[in-house]
């Protein structure tokens, strides 16, 4: 029924530990099943048949059935002769003829001889659990071909799956019962059908062996159909799929945003992102372009778990969102640009600029509401590279959430949330409440130097309170260290300003969340978390940097002593220019000589 791939199978530890024993109880059950085949004295009518079920089983063992997404290897025909064999000749023919089938065709693939012992292994005690079965049910009340047949099936089915699953799930490190689960669900249709099959053989041998023929012909034709439209479907699925990220490519969006923008489309909402990986370049120039194409995938799998997905061009991608309303898609697509940042395996955090527009409001053809989404993420990646914009309502150029968007009662609700979330950080630790609210004022008193109105003053006071909300997510023991951080606790730490935006921007307070994200973001781009450098940092996201630093050089902690405000000035100014930027600094600086006065 099924066998293992080659690469499975190809000499790991964790698959020798268990081959030995098993190999040597396939062995030994084949001595015994050749032992007792010879003391029957088969006839010449019996060999006959064994010879013929044996040619009909090696060849549709050499032709798979072919399946898709079956998690442990292939499929094959053959189990219908040979859990026939098993229901008609005993478990002894059936034993030695599945060790002979499976030997001579994996020895013809020219497969590694652990991969040839173990498979054969495998069809060898399958067979004999089934000729076991088979006789067991034909020895009880309800002994009959049809069940004795089916025992023998579901017993082959079980002792092949079983064995198969536990070498795969060795050698991919996937649990075992998780990967017998995948391969149950995805083969229990095709097996139910064989077993059907085995019982039609059985009963057709029974009346006259040379009625198997009437069998044999539609099995094969139906093999070699089912291969043929199999080749046909991966031939259309490759002509609209993206090789690198499996999603639909720019072909397949075009037709999909037709179908979706139909001349009728009524009152229908559509929101549409299309989005940029920033730092796709930098990644190949520094890593190599397998790393590029991990960083592609690990990108398109996360959009696909938000949406409509497709890889429209080298480093661009689209997002189809059917019934979703402008803010919503924004929330949906800031979640999702968050968890790019934090979440891929590779090398560097990957950075995706978006720009989301929605039908009718933004364009009502598909043409004019992707260029109005273009237009969304080139005015982002200028400006807010990382985060995702949308176009004004005027056309002129992508808009801004803020605290004043929305009904009273919404803004309301927003500020109500956002200052608990303050209030929750300043209660999990009194240090960092006092640090948050000095953070706070002083931010507020360098923007107004800095020329920030009066609107985005109060959203710098808010941010600052809200700077540190990520750290609600890291533990204690890294928060409260009384020595320097190693370089996994670092690690977890520098995550804190993606957990915070996150939280934001499930909230819908879009700036906060962006300014929050960036607030350790280097003026010379050796920041986190996405290495975001100069202007294309966010003002506030500057200022609440350089105060933020201000503040824990001046306060107290458990691994080092204060600096005064003098010695923290001098540390601002010798990093103006590399760690931070040169007019924050001086608006810092002079604030705080004001002060001193």
């Amino acid at each position: 029924m099924l066998h293992v791939k080659a690469k499975a199978a190809s000499g790991s530890p964790g698959v020798l530990a268990f081959l030995l024993p098993l190999t040597l109880g396939a062995a030994v059950t084949i001595v015994a099943a050749s032992a007792s085949l010879v003391s029957e004295r088969p006839s010449s009518s019996s060999i006959a048949g064994l010879v013929a079920l044996l040619a009909a089983a090696t060849f549709t063992e050499t032709v798979p059935l072919p399946i898709r997404g079956i998690p442990i290897g292939r499929t094959s025909l053959a189990s219908v002769f040979l859990v026939g064999t098993a229901a008609i000749y005993g478990w002894a023919a059936a034993t030695l003829m599945s060790f002979l089938m499976q030997l001579a065709v994996e020895t013809g693939r020219r497969r590694p001889p652990v991969t040839v012992a173990y498979n054969s292994s495998v069809y060898a005690l399958a067979a004999a659990a089934a000729g076991g079965a088979a006789a067991a049910a034909e020895g009880s009340a309800l002994g009959n071909l049809p069940v004795a047949t089916t025992a023998a099936a579901a017993s082959f089915y079980a002792v092949d799956l079983a064995l198969i699953a536990l070498v795969v799930a060795r050698t991919s490190r996937e649990p075992f019962l998780s990967l017998l689960r995948r391969a149950v669900g995805t083969t229990i249709v095709p097996l139910t059908i064989m077993v059907s099959l085995s019982v039609v053989l059985v009963i057709l041998w029974d009346r006259s062996p040379f009625l198997v023929g009437a069998l044999f012909g539609p099995l094969l034709a139906f093999d070699l159909y089912q291969r043929s439209q199999l080749r046909t479907l991966e031939a259309m699925r490759a002509a609209l799929t993206d090789p690198v990220t499996s999603l639909g490519n720019r072909r397949r969006f075009d037709e999909r945003l037709q179908d979706e923008l139909p001349p009728d489309q009524g009152e229908k909402t559509v929101s549409l992102c299309v989005l940029d990986v920033d730092n796709l370049k930098r990644i190949n120039d520094r890593y190599g372009h397998p790393t590029g194409n991990r960083a592609l995938a690990a990108v398109g799998a996360r959009l696909a778990a938000s949406g409509e997905a497709f890889r429209v061009g080298g480093d661009e991608f689209a997002l189809l969102l059917p019934g979703l309303e402008p803010e919503q898609a924004r929330l949906l697509v800031e979640l999702a640009l968050v968890d790019i940042a934090l979440g891929p395996d590779v090398e560097e955090s990957i950075r995706v600029s978006g720009g989301i527009a929605s039908y009718p409001g933004d364009g009502d053809t598909p043409g004019r509401l992707l260029e109005r989404a273009d237009e969304a993420l080139y005015h982002c990646k200028r400006h807010a590279p990382g985060s995702v914009c949308a176009p004004a309502a005027d056309g002129t150029e992508p808009s801004k959430l803020s605290l004043a968007t929305g009904t009273r009662d919404d803004r309301a609700a927003r500020l109500q949330a956002a200052m608990s979330l303050a209030r929750a950080v300043d209660a999990r630790d009194a240090l960092a409440g006092s640090h948050s609210e000095s953070v706070a004022r002083l931010a507020v008193s360098v923007g107004a130097r800095l020329g920030c109105d009066p609107e985005q003053r109060e959203l710098i006071e808010l941010a600052g309170r809200l700077h540190d909300l990520g750290k609600v997510a890291i533990p204690d023991e890294i928060l409260e260290k009384p020595g320097p951080l190693n370089l996994d606790e670092r690690r977890i730490l520098e995550r804190h300003p993606a957990v915070g935006c996150n939280m934001l921007a499930s909230l819908g307070l879009g700036p906060l969340a962006a300014w929050v994200l960036h607030h350790h973001e280097r003026w010379d781009g050796n920041g986190y978390p996405n290495g975001v450098a100069g202007e294309a940092i966010p003002l506030p996201a500057r200022i609440l940097f350089a105060v933020d630093a201000f503040d824990a050089m001046t306060s107290e902690h458990a691994y080092r002593e204060p600096l005064t405000r003098e010695q923290a000035v001098g540390e601002l100014e010798r990093c103006a220019g590399t760690q931070f930027d040169e007019k924050v600094v001086a608006a810092l600086v002079a604030e705080l000589r004001d002060q001193d006065a």
